[in-house]
């Protein structure tokens, strides 16, 4: 899926956050090119909606990264400069709130939480056997896990 904003576009593959910049605005602010964040680097998602006179953004936060405290009421310009942060339009925005939700819940679900109607909750009881079995089996098969490390996952949870 993938949304553009006015600082650039963001596109999700399950697996991988690119945010692509072109054009003289990316040239400007954060610089042009192609950021590929990998979905278990992302630790949060920051959405600031936009309004009918001001725009918006969306910003992620990357595990080892030193976050910059965005000043009080210059936020979306110094997301306009964020390497990891897109501006975004009220137009814009429905496009860009499908892939925060759906990023959402990929990073809800790696860490083993559940996200309904954007409510995060943990998940009751311990998966069974099989779910622990068929999840190392679809990370195998997405390419996360070689098969040498799928192979030692599924021994340590079987002899458990």
């Amino acid at each position: 899926m993938t949304a553009r904003g006015v600082t650039g576009s963001i596109t999700y593959d399950g697996r991988f956050v690119t945010i692509t910049r072109s054009g003289f605005l990316a040239r400007t602010t954060s610089g042009k090119g192609e950021r590929r964040i990998p979905l278990t680097s992302i630790q949060a998602v920051q959405w600031k909606p936009p309004g009918a006179f001001v725009n918006g953004f969306i910003s992620f936060t990357v595990a080892g990264a030193i976050e910059k405290n965005r000043g009080f009421g210059k936020a979306t310009i110094d997301a306009a400069k964020d390497e990891n942060a897109v501006v975004v339009t009220q137009k814009q925005a429905p496009e860009m709130l499908a892939i925060r939700d759906a990023i959402e819940e990929a990073i809800a679900g790696h860490h083993g939480l559940g996200v309904t109607n954007g409510t995060v909750s943990t998940q009751q009881g311990s998966p069974s056997l099989s779910d622990e079995l068929q999840k190392l089996g679809g990370l195998r098969d997405s390419g996360v896990l070689t098969d040498a490390e799928f192979e030692a996952a599924k021994r340590r949870i079987i002899n458990q």
